[in-house]
């Protein structure tokens, strides 16, 4: 069976009279445009179990054993050749796919970026044998290749690919925009392209990966979290300061009396965070990672 996927009824509240560019379009569905495995025959180490389908339940998915992309295009008379892999957290035991995926990916359409939301494996599911930094890591590389290998197939600029993570899925940013990669045994030409992404976006990222080892010359950043975040606020503070030390560009916004898991504002009344998304949208205008830079055909 081919994997399971829901049609979810997105509905943004806002607190604000003033328009929300960034806000997701309160009568958009999130109606995937394609899923696309990652490899065509599984994972390394989880072949055989490619064919299983992923468990959903109250919009949580687990049981990730073919990952996979899930393609959300922009309207095609704005579309600027951006692209971003948004990977959503979940404590590597299930993945927040609507709050944490398909929501931004529909947002980050409206503002001309092509999405892919990654489902990866999961390394803390009840009775896994896959690990954080040997197979979720493994597939947010893949996923950040295949795009770059595919990108004329979906008008993207390989040049300007970025991943974007929440919690969970923001250690996985770290680990494959801070850290050297493994070495690796190129399976197909795809393992040949360079899996390292042209920006990253961490929103509450958790601890693994952070501080960086190879921060110096990495890609540019945004960081949010939350000043109460307990799990989440000391990571992104402190690849703030590596990344600033490094001389790589980066912008980080700390949210008063904000705590982890603030998504895309919610399920909070506070207006700054509800503006989170408007910051995110004006550090991608301003790093210029919304203007075409060359043909895209």
């Amino acid at each position: 069976m081919r994997l399971i996927r829901l049609t979810i009824t997105l509905a943004l509240l806002s607190t604000s009279a003033m328009a929300q560019p960034f806000a997701a379009d309160p009568t958009a569905t999130a109606s995937p445009s394609a899923i696309l495995p990652l490899w065509p025959n599984g994972a390394r180490g989880s072949e055989r179990r490619r064919t299983e389908s992923e468990i959903v339940e109250n919009s949580y998915v687990r049981n990730v054993q073919n990952p996979s992309l899930t393609l959300f295009r922009p309207d095609p008379r704005h579309a600027n050749g951006a692209a971003i892999i948004v990977i959503p957290g979940g404590g590597h035991r299930m993945l927040v796919r609507v709050n944490e995926g398909d929501v931004p990916a529909r947002a980050l359409n409206r503002f001309g970026v092509t999405a892919f939301v990654l489902d990866y494996r999961l390394a803390r599911e009840a009775g896994s044998t896959y690990t954080i930094e040997g197979d979720a890591a493994a597939d947010a590389r893949r996923a950040v290749r295949w795009v770059r290998a595919h990108a004329a197939d979906y008008g993207i600029d390989p040049h300007r690919i970025g991943v974007m993570g929440f919690s969970a899925g923001g250690e996985l940013v770290s680990l494959i925009a801070d850290n050297p990669g493994p070495a690796l045994s190129p399976s197909d030409a795809v393992d040949r392209i360079s899996a390292r992404p042209d920006f990253q976006i961490l929103i509450y990222p958790g601890p693994l990966g952070i501080p960086g080892k190879a921060v110096a010359g990495g890609p540019p950043a945004f960081i949010a979290a939350g000043s109460l975040d307990q799990c989440c606020a000391v990571p992104a503070i402190t690849l703030y300061q590596q990344l600033r030390a490094a001389g790589v560009p980066a912008e980080l916004h700390m949210y008063a009396d904000t705590d982890h898991g603030f998504n895309l504002a919610m399920h909070s009344e506070r207006i700054s965070i509800e503006h989170w998304p408007d910051h995110l949208a004006d550090w991608l205008s301003d790093e210029g990672w919304l203007i075409p830079h060359a043909p895209l055909h």
